[in-house]
């Protein structure tokens, strides 16, 4: 499915992968992968996705939610 305004999303996403990366790292947390689209990080020994633009965050050890301080709120 196409976005709405694409031109915001290529403007915002970079940002928001970059502070989500910080938010993750400053708990504690190492990265093991990212992308333009995706930050993914292993929390109580399973992958955990983030994807910064939606706020979607899914992984088995969460509950999936939306919102970056939702996610950071379970991992503390």
């Amino acid at each position: 499915m196409k976005r709405l305004d694409a031109d915001r999303q290529k403007e915002l996403e970079p940002k928001r992968v970059a502070y989500a990366k910080e938010q993750i790292t400053r708990l504690g947390f190492e990265i093991t992968y990212q992308d333009e689209k995706e930050v993914r990080f292993v929390f109580k020994g399973q992958v955990v996705k983030f994807f910064p633009y939606t706020g979607w965050a899914t992984g088995k050890t969460i509950k999936d939610g939306r919102g970056l301080n939702n996610l950071l709120k379970q991992i503390k």
